[in-house]
């Protein structure tokens, strides 16, 4: 499942960058025709995003090329952190003044719902080029019928390994096709070698449940029936595999977990070489690997009875509003985000590699040793749901909930406040009543 971003803390709006275009003291002008340049036809758009400082300065330098390609156009950005973004975007919606264009993750399906997204098929083909983009990405952004929202850069599932702890151990690095038995086995091992302080894994129950589901032919959520698409069984088993590491020495302690946590990258104890082995999105190894000496490499998820469960995935995108007085503007700057090589260039791989393989292919040209690693992984997965293909997911809704729920089960089970069976058993009572599963 792809990682949420919907949690609900203090929101901090960090800044809201105006255009270099001239214009209206800030104020929207009469949309016109893209080209004209001219103040009667000069068009403002708002776009609002999460993020760092870092992701904010590219962000805003892609605008500014986009604007100098479209005169009429004045863009006005506005970024949040992560867990100030969704709180910002909601109450804009709410009042009726959200962005014309604005971010979304796996939580696409609570907005589409909302019908405040702006449907882009009537601009396919004019304004918004999508003949390069990878199908399963036009898929995902295509709800109810339409086509709501694009996707910004793709991401694959995978481990992230910290070689120099193998190295160490005296282990080989483990290859694509290793099993779960493997993973249990080689994470206790490393344990065992390198003794008091070193751990094969961090616990990821909740990030690989949708993988671990998806490799036995179900899922964590099934969108057409709006309900769980696992039985409590099947979590129980998945849970016990976790605890299981946990008791033979091979994860860290629920501790080290809390105080300690794998998607902090600046806390992560594979950056500090004292875990081998962590789930991680693609797009997140460069983070890692800039904070580290150690070499790291990303292979595949262990496989299951179906293969590894892991598609090509959408990591955000962008949507419209609904209610934008400027749709075709909106699609444009959509299709220069997609498929505009200076938008590439400048953006890179910050958001996952470009949905489009022209610009897959421009990136890879001049990729550094670190980046090609990740269009290394990206490609076998890529070509591994040729042969393997599973459906794209969607965090469910109510997601923030049910993430909770499952934390919280892993906490209880951790800390022996609940033993598995007690521990699933609540969880899974808490999900139906959130999704209304039978």
């Amino acid at each position: 499942m792809k990682k949420s971003l919907g949690l609900t803390l203090s929101v901090l709006l960090l800044a809201a960058t105006t255009a270099c275009s001239g214009g209206n003291n800030g104020k929207p002008a009469a949309a016109g025709n893209s080209g004209g340049a001219g103040a009667a036809d000069q068009v403002e758009l708002r776009i609002m995003w999460w993020g760092d400082q870092k992701r904010a300065d590219k962000t805003n330098e892609a605008l500014r090329a986009f604007e100098s390609k479209h005169p009429n156009i004045k863009v006005v950005g506005e970024f949040a952190p992560n867990s100030g973004y969704f709180d910002k975007l909601n109450t804009q919606l709410a009042s009726g003044t959200a962005p014309d264009v604005f971010f979304l993750g796996g939580n696409v399906t609570d907005y589409a719902a909302k019908s405040v997204l702006l449907d882009l098929q009537p601009y396919v083909g004019q304004e918004l080029d999508l003949t390069d983009m990878d199908q399963t990405m036009v898929e995902y952004g295509t709800l109810g019928g339409k086509l709501v929202h694009i996707s910004a850069g793709a991401n694959a599932r995978g481990m992230v390994l910290n070689t120099e702890l193998f190295k160490k151990a005296g282990m080989e690095v483990p290859a694509d096709g290793w099993s779960w038995e493997d993973y249990a086995r080689i994470s206790k091992e490393i344990s065992d070698k390198l003794g008091k302080g070193y751990y094969g894994t961090y616990n990821f129950t909740v990030e690989g449940m949708d993988i671990y589901m998806k490799q036995r032919g179900k899922q964590v959520y099934d969108m057409e029936k709006d309900a769980l698409g696992f039985g409590q069984q099947d979590a129980e088993e998945w849970f016990n595999y976790w605890y299981g590491i946990t008791k033979n020495g091979g994860m860290v302690t629920p501790s080290l977990q809390v105080s300690n946590p794998p998607g902090d990258t600046s806390k992560s104890l594979v950056v500090t070489g004292k875990v081998a082995m962590s789930l991680i999105p693609s797009n997140q190894f460069a983070a890692h690997q800039n904070l580290t000496q150690d070499k790291l490499t990303m292979i595949q998820v262990p496989r299951g009875p179906k293969g590894t469960g892991v598609v090509f995935e959408s990591s955000q995108g962008l949507s419209g509003y609904a209610k934008t007085k400027h749709p075709k503007e909106v699609a444009e700057l959509m299709n220069f985000w997609i498929n505009d090589p200076d938008a590439a260039q400048i953006l890179g791989s910050d958001r996952g590699v470009p949905v489009t393989s022209k610009m897959r292919d421009l990136l890879m040209k001049e990729a550094t040793p670190l980046e090609q690693t990740v269009y290394d992984f990206t490609s076998r997965v890529s070509e591994a749901t040729k042969k393997e293909p599973f459906a794209v997911s969607y965090n469910p809704p109510n997601f923030t909930e049910f993430t909770k729920l499952a934390e919280t089960a892993v906490q209880e089970i951790g800390f022996e406040q609940k033993d598995v069976k007690q521990g699933v058993e609540d969880f899974y009572t808490g999900a139906t009543q959130l999704f209304g599963a039978k």
